[in-house]
């Protein structure tokens, strides 16, 4: 046995990222790399959701933004891929920080609203712009991604590039949580007054969030676009958004670490559903609801209750 159990979890967790590509299908490896991509989306929507209380139902804006920056910089300009990864995710935390200057200064349902209808304005854009983004006909031939020369063009060569990226980010978030900044975003979001009395600036620092919230769907956009090599505007609808909010709801709100277990869910469910045929999104929908209704606390939080529930609390 393993003498702290967060060591059996790290160990088994490496394992099953090296092995998983050796004995999964290509199919289950596309799935598994596309929840890694909304790990990476809905850790941003995960940090204002659960640190300062915002609810973000715009986060496709930014994925959109992301991947089409991505597309255009390596198909039109000829850029290679990093340079037009950094420069859509420039552009991204440029437009929260503009967007979010403003409508920060809501609160409650009509800042959820206002997100929602970033959101469906980035849409309608994308749709619009056909001379940027190619509109239905979307933007084909985007170069996959090369790293030393290596090129990830296969599901398991993308495996073991993106889930090690997953883990950096949120070992940063987490960083991020444990900080004074990450005390003073819980200070904003349980006891504003208090935290307005001991001179935090609350609106800034709801800004700066926003700003990394839309820099990692930036990053999860150009990720998404060099693995399929391909973008349309139906890949970044308002249902998208709605899907990087149910990471962190699924998973629990105040959890970091347990984004992945919320990707995860959020992607094999449905697929692991869809061989019961047209039933499968009503079934989805119904195990959402049930997961929300019996464990609040999200998956991670059903797992502390039940460790507690054992050590006899």
């Amino acid at each position: 046995m393993f003498p702290h159990p967060r060591l059996a979890i790290a160990t088994a967790s490496v394992l099953a990222w090296f092995l998983l590509p050796q004995v999964l299908s290509l199919h289950y490896l596309d799935v598994l790399n596309f929840a890694a991509i909304l790990a990476i989306g809905g850790l941003g929507v995960g940090l204002l959701l659960g640190q300062c209380g915002i609810v973000n139902l715009g986060q496709a804006a930014f994925y959109g933004c992301g991947a089409y920056v991505t597309a255009y910089g390596t198909t039109v300009l000829g850029w290679p891929a990093l340079p037009s990864l950094v420069f859509g995710a420039v552009i991204s935390g440029g437009l929260a920080a503009l967007i979010g200057f403003p409508i920060l200064r809501l609160s409650g349902f009509f800042l959820a609203l206002a997100t929602l209808a970033m959101g469906s304005i980035a849409g309608v854009l994308f749709f619009e712009w056909d001379w940027l983004t190619g509109g239905t006909l979307g933007m084909g031939g985007i170069p996959k991604l090369s790293l030393l020369g290596f090129e990830l063009s296969t599901p398991g060569r993308y495996h073991y590039f993106i889930w090690p990226l997953v883990v950096l980010l949120l070992w940063l978030a987490r960083n991020l949580v444990d900080s004074r900044p990450g005390l003073a975003m819980r200070a904003m979001r349980d006891a504003a007054p208090a935290a307005e009395v001991l001179a935090v600036d609350m609106h800034g620092l709801k800004t700066a969030m926003f700003v990394i919230c839309a820099v990692l769907g930036s990053v999860a956009g150009s990720l998404f676009a060099h693995y399929v090599s391909f973008v349309s505007v139906q890949s970044f609808t308002v249902e998208k958004s709605i899907m990087f909010l149910l990471v962190p709801v699924v998973a629990g709100v105040h959890s970091v670490f347990g984004i992945v277990i919320g990707a995860l869910f959020v992607a094999l469910v449905p697929e692991l559903l869809s061989g019961l045929g047209d039933m499968h999104q009503v079934l989805f929908g119904l195990v959402l609801v049930l997961v929300v209704t019996v464990v609040p606390g999200g998956l991670t939080g059903a797992f502390k209750q039940f460790r507690l529930i054992r050590r006899g609390r």
